[in-house]
C-alpha cells in the first residue's frame, strides 16, 4: 500500500470509530429507561476493567482506561438531557430518519426492523414514540400501520409530510461513468425509472432504500450504486453522483408521531376508526352526522376488519379538535351508532409537503 491508499483507510476507520461512538451513546439512553439514575460507578468499574483485558498490540491500557473515561463521562452527560427516543422501521438514513430530524431535531432515531417492533417499543416504555408512515402520495394507505393503530392502544400526537427526494449513491473511489446496476427498494426504483431508463442502467430491487446504500458501502459491489436519500451519503460515507432523480417532485409520505398517551397540546385534525353494522346504510347515517355538523372530511379510506371478516373498518380524518364542544358531541353520536369506534388521536395538522 502506498501512503495515499494508507490515509484512505484510515480515513474509512475514523469513520467508523465515529459511527460507533454514536451507536455507544444511543445504547446509552436506552439503557437510561432501566437504570434507576444515571450515575452506576460499579458498572462504570466493569467497562473499564473489560476493556483493559482486551488482548491488542497497540493499545496501551493506560489509553483505552483514559479514553473510556472520557466516553463514559459523555454518556452519562446524555443521559441527563432530555432526549426522546423515536422508532422508525428501516435503516439508518431512511425517509423515516429524515422526517423525524425534521420534526424535532432533538429526537434520537433508532432503527427497528418492523413495524410491530416500533409499536411493541413504545407500548412497553423502551421507546418515548414511534414514528409510523400511514399514507404515501404514490402507493396510497400503508395497510400494515393503519392495522397496527386499530389494534393497538396507541394514540397519534402528531404528523408530518416528507417529500420523497432520491440520490444516486456509490463509493467515493467510484467513477460514475462505471456504474452499471442501481439497488434499491422497488417502490423507490419504480419513482424514479425515468433515470434509470435515460442512463441505461440495470435495476436490482433491494428490501430497503437506505438498506441498499449500507449494502454498498459494505459490500462493495463493482460497477454499483444505490438510490436512496441524501442523508445516507453522510451516514455511510458514499458519494453523490446526482440528486433530485425521482420522475415526480411532488410525491411524499405521511409519517405520523404515536404515543401511548394522548397529545397534551390542543389539536386542530383527529383521526378515527370506526365499522358500522352494514357498510352502506350505516355508513351513510354516520358519515351524515357530520356533514349535518358542517365537518368536513379531509380523508377517508376501509380497511377489511381482523376481527370480523364480513366488516370494513373506516379510517377517518377531519379537521377539528376534540376539545371543541360540537366536535365531542359529533364523536359521541359516532360512537353511538358504530360497533367499533375508536379515537386515534387529535394533533396539529401537516404543514404541506413541499409540491404537495
Amino acid at each position: 500500500m502506498d501512503l495515499k491508499k494508507i490515509r484512505e483507510e484510515i480515513s474509512r476507520v475514523d469513520y467508523e470509530i465515529i459511527k460507533l461512538l454514536n451507536k455507544r451513546l444511543e445504547l446509552a439512553l436506552r439503557a437510561k429507561k432501566f437504570k434507576p439514575q444515571v450515575v452506576d460507578k460499579e458498572r462504570e468499574k466493569e467497562v473499564i476493567e473489560n476493556v483493559k483485558e482486551i488482548p491488542l498490540k497497540l493499545v496501551e491500557k493506560d489509553f483505552s482506561t483514559k479514553l473510556f473515561n472520557d466516553i463514559i463521562a459523555e454518556c452519562r452527560g446524555i443521559q441527563t438531557k432530555d432526549r426522546k427516543l423515536v422508532g422508525f422501521q428501516g435503516e439508518h438514513g431512511a425517509n423515516a430518519e429524515v422526517a423525524i430530524m425534521r420534526y424535532d431535531s432533538k429526537f434520537v432515531p433508532i432503527s427497528c426492523l418492523q413495524f410491530i417492533d416500533v409499536v411493541e417499543a413504545v407500548k412497553n416504555g423502551s421507546f418515548d414514540l414511534g414514528f409510523l408512515p400511514v399514507e404515501d402520495s404514490v402507493e396510497g394507505g400503508v395497510s400494515e400501520v393503519n392495522d397496527l393503530l386499530i389494534d393497538h392502544e396507541l394514540y397519534i400526537c402528531g404528523e408530518i409530510k416528507e417529500p420523497l427526494n432520491y440520490a444516486l449513491l456509490t463509493l467515493p473511489e467510484i467513477d460514475y461513468r462505471g456504474i452499471k446496476v442501481v439497488y434499491s427498494h422497488q417502490q423507490a426504483l419504480a419513482q424514479c425509472g425515468g433515470f434509470i431508463a435515460r442512463n441505461h442502467l440495470e435495476a436490482r430491487p433491494y428490501y430497503n432504500a437506505a438498506g441498499a446504500a449500507r449494502m454498498i458501502a459494505e459490500s462493495k459491489p463493482r460497477a454499483s450504486a444505490a438510490i436512496a436519500g441524501t442523508l445516507c451519503a453522510a451516514l455511510y460515507n458514499l458519494k453523490i453522483i446526482k440528486e433530485n432523480i425521482e420522475d415526480n417532485t411532488s410525491c411524499f409520505t405521511r409519517f405520523v408521531l404515536i404515543s401511548k398517551e394522548k397529545c397534551k397540546e390542543e389539536g386542530n385534525k383527529c383521526s378515527i376508526a370506526f365499522s358500522t353494522r352494514s357498510d352502506f346504510g350505516e355508513l351513510y347515517a354516520i358519515l351524515k352526522i357530520f356533514k349535518d355538523a358542517k365537518i368536513s372530511l379531509t380523508h377517508i379510506e376501509s380497511r377489511p376488519s381482523r376481527l370480523e371478516t364480513s366488516r370494513n373498518v373506516f379510517l377517518v380524518d377531519f379537521n377539528g379538535s376534540d376539545r371543541n364542544e360540537k366536535v365531542i358531541k359529533v364523536l359521541a353520536a359516532v360512537k353511538e351508532k358504530a360497533v367499533m369506534y375508536k379515537l386515534l388521536g387529535c394533533y396539529k395538522e401537516a404543514a404541506p409537503a413541499s409540491g404537495d
